[in-house]
């Protein structure tokens, strides 16, 4: 985790960590905010689509299926009006710029009416929904050829839930200051206060064939940062949602649109008034999910009677769907008819509140405003952008707009509180014990404890024990930013009390270039290591994998390793990185060197190559620190291709040999049966050698759950010079069990999986030397299987597994649990 992540994840994650709220605090705002409920006077029922409006106005909302309403505007009126047939208008004044609550009750006409005739017929919302389906092609505004805008965006995090609780803690009396910007939402009535704010000015340039997607960041204002990498994430590119997509993937679900194709499947829709928008005449269409604890929303949209676009909608997540952390979201955005038929978005507003417990606990809003302005129906784009592989560009300056530039470019003026938290962000760094938050955070996060030059870690690393060391203890750091921002040197050393030998090792990584990122690393290391173990499999000297072990762990290898790298990152999502290794291995009682033909034992293997890595995952994106960096990922595959030579005579090499590995990553989208992860993975190797340098398939003898290995294979059980693997692994997320009465309040989700490997083994490979008792080949294909279940507590998985092939090898499982920790939304 990069440090200026960190720093930001320390305003949001330190105050969370010390809290637990229970009331709310009555305080004022920017702009005019209310909320509220509209019932039947007589009855208490509450009444749905009541239509409320700021009087003198064109801003409105109707209340939903439980009476409920919200309103949000800057702009400016006097009273508040609902109108709803069968009963008597209402008004009351409201207040300018502040939060209020406003319920009324409406008392019935009591019109008397003649007999009403109900006779079978069609919903009237249906053939307005299919028309809209049928006309989504021409109206989606992905169809068009090319286009470009310029686009502002606001991006808003606040703690929500504050409370004098909170204000009146000891642990906030340096903070007493960020009260005074404590503010009530109009959306969920919570109290809450901004701690991060950021504001891009970009141009965004769309072609379909060929297909480009380029935006330019011009101006950027981040509270609390400098960061051009952080400011890659803070325009328009990444942050969109289509209502015309079937289904709006968000928090790794497919949400359903109102306007799918199935939505009638999804959805109970209802026509509930006409009026003009505009000089356009329009319908709005109201909606509810059918079935709880589906990704779906509730809402409203007004569409146009003519083209059958839509011109607004209203969606907010429907409040049982089985998302995690996510107490509610709204997403509402407005069109504008450019031209005689083409229909572009106008402005889009997202409001996300985020808590990890279901109670009445601190969490957080995320907020985004969008508006788009200048839109071209043509591609304009500079040829140096063009050039570019990269989808993102900031521009030289972007950080440095002053604050004349913001007031002439945003569409609308930040509210004075807005505005003061760019000033507040900085005041709470300055505060001691903030730098304490900071280093607390960065500890738990990234495993290491910041002291000045150095960073001390990784912690889970200091103990751990196995049957070669017995209890191991190890001491490890590495130097910190403030060290240097361009070079990075980490070390260890450990030791063993029954094996009573100190091991250790150290690197230095330089980071030559950020953008595109240029590197080179050079490393030293004599310890302990586990031959054929998945390189995401927990480490050897991991506290939790000694106690998850389900076979005693005396497989271990003494291994000296010199090695140097450089790598070289052509655009976002290719790279390449060239790797020198000196490599010595060492028996032991358990995994000996012995030749085959009898004739004696080797005291060390040792061995020389040269790796060539080629890295390739289209459209991926990061956010980078000084050294490391956090992959966002991409829809597309990833591709590693790796290319290695051993090296004969050079640095005491015995062997000559050649690898060629490919491993393909995908993740899947199979709305909404939830997504499929599938890892096809394959390899040849060419020369005579030993079987360690074979190609030891991933065994896993804990308990924990591997994706990478297959959990129910020992270590040192197959081996192979030329192999095939495929692994597939499906999320149902909830899509059965959300449809059982008693499963669907656990909110559990369903998961399988199957693996498949088959290899061969050259006879020549074979003869070198004599292969550890339960080493074979695989010349049969191996099979494993898992069904299991998923966000048990939110954070745990459980599987089943169960291993169809090679049977009657000796010290084998057939049937086992694997148990995993993950967050997931």
């Amino acid at each position: 985790m990069t440090n200026s992540i960190i720093k930001h994840l320390s305003k949001m994650l330190g105050l969370l960590l010390l809290l637990t709220i229970n009331t709310s605090l009555l305080s004022y705002g920017q702009t005019t905010k209310i909320r509220g409920r509209i019932t039947d006077f007589t009855t208490g029922e509450p009444l749905p689509y009541v239509n409320i409006s700021i009087s003198g106005t064109s801003v409105g909302t109707i209340t939903d299926f439980n009476g409920d309403y919200y309103l949000e505007t800057r702009v400016k009126g006097d009273s508040l009006s609902v109108s709803y047939l069968g009963y008597a208008p209402l008004s009351q004044a409201i207040k300018y710029n502040i939060f209020q609550t406003i319920d009324f009750k409406l008392v019935s006409n009591n019109i008397l009416m003649e007999g009403v005739v109900v006779r079978p017929g069609e919903n009237p919302a249906h053939p307005i929904i299919r028309k809209i389906i049928a006309n989504k092609a021409q109206n989606n505004p992905e169809r068009l050829d090319h286009y470009q805008y310029e686009s502002y965006n606001k991006v808003e995090i606040d703690l929500n839930n504050v409370d004098e609780e909170m204000k009146n803690k000891k642990i906030f009396k340096q903070f007493q200051f960020i009260f005074d910007y404590v503010d009530t939402s109009a959306v969920t009535g919570k109290t809450f206060l901004p701690i991060f704010i950021t504001e891009t000015l970009s141009d965004f340039y769309f072609s379909k064939n060929p297909r480009v997607e380029k935006e330019v960041i011009k101006a950027t204002k981040i509270s609390g940062v400098n960061n051009e990498s952080v400011a890659q994430f803070t325009g328009k590119m990444y942050q969109s949602m289509n209502i015309y997509d079937n289904y709006i993937n968000i928090f790794n679900q497919g949400f359903v649109s109102p306007i799918a194709d199935l939505s009638l499947w999804y959805y109970k829709l209802y026509l509930i008034d006409s009026a003009f928008i505009g000089n356009r005449w329009c319908y709005q269409i109201s909606f509810k999910p059918r079935r709880s604890q589906e990704p779906t929303f509730t809402g409203d949209i007004w569409v146009h009677d003519t083209t059958f676009a839509i011109v607004k909608s209203n969606l907010r997540m429907e409040k049982s769907a089985n998302i995690n952390f996510v107490k509610d979201m709204v997403v509402n955005s407005e069109y504008t008819m450019l031209g005689d038929s083409i229909w572009f978005l106008k402005s889009s507003n997202l409001f996300v509140d985020f808590n990890i417990t279901d109670r009445k606990t601190t969490g957080f809003f995320g907020r985004k405003t969008t508006s788009y302005s200048n839109v071209k129906f043509t591609l304009d784009m500079p040829d140096t952008l063009s050039k570019l592989a990269e989808k993102v560009m900031v521009k030289d300056g972007a950080l440095n707009q002053d604050e004349n530039f913001w007031q002439q470019s945003r569409p609308f003026e930040l509210t004075k509180k807005e505005a003061a938290i760019y000033q507040m962000v900085d005041s709470v760094q300055n505060v001691p014990i903030y730098k304490t938050f900071v280093d607390i955070i960065n500890m738990v996060v990234n495993y290491y404890y910041v002291v000045g030059y150095f960073e001390i870690g990784p912690y889970f690393k200091t103990y751990s024990f196995n049957e070669i060391e017995g209890n191991r203890f190890r001491v490890s750091g590495r130097t910190s930013n403030k060290f240097s921002k361009k070079v990075m040197v980490s070390g260890f050393t450990a030791y063993g009390d029954k094996d009573n030998r100190f091991k250790y090792g150290g690197d230095v990584l330089w980071i030559i270039s950020k953008s595109p990122r240029i590197s080179a690393t050079i490393a030293y290391k004599e310890d302990i290591e586990q031959l054929g173990q998945s390189k995401y499999a927990l480490t050897e000297d991991n506290i939790v994998t000694s106690f998850l072990r389900r076979n005693p762990n005396y497989k271990l290898s003494l291994v000296k390793e010199f090695s140097i790298s450089y790598e070289k990152e052509w655009f976002h999502g290719f790279s390449n990185a060239i790797t020198v290794t000196q490599r010595r291995l060492y028996p032991t009682v358990y995994i000996p060197f012995e030749f085959s033909d009898g004739s004696g034992s080797l005291s060390e293997l040792s061995t020389t190559t040269v790796n060539l890595n080629t890295r390739w995952y289209k459209g991926e994106k990061f956010l980078m620190g000084q050294f490391d960096r956090v992959s966002l990922g991409s829809d597309k595959p990833i591709v590693n291709l790796d290319l290695t030579a051993g090296l004969k005579d050079i640095f005491n090499s015995k062997y000559e040999f050649y690898k060629a590995h490919i491993n393909l990553f995908y993740k899947v989208n199979i709305n909404p049966f939830g997504y499929s992860r599938i890892i096809l993975d394959g390899g040849k190797i060419f020369g005579k050698i030993p079987y360690p340098l074979l190609h030891l398939h991933e065994g896993n003898e804990t308990y924990a759950f591997d994706r990478y290995a297959f959990n129910m294979m020992n270590y040192y059980e197959f081996a192979s010079d030329q192999y095939v693997s495929l692994f597939v692994e499906h999320h149902f997320q909830g899509f059965f069990l959300n449809r059982l009465p008693l499963f669907k309040k656990l909110k559990w989700r369903e998961v399988v999986s199957g693996k498949g490997l088959i290899g061969t083994l050259d006879k020549k490979n074979l003869d070198v030397m004599k292969f550890p008792l339960g080493l074979t080949d695989v010349s049969k294909p191996y099979f494993e299987v898992s069904a299991g279940v998923e966000n048990i507590f939110k954070v745990i998985r459980i599987d089943a597994m169960w291993r169809l092939s090679y049977l009657d090898n000796p010290n084998i499982e057939k049937f086992g649990i694997r148990v995993g920790l993950q967050i997931i939304f």
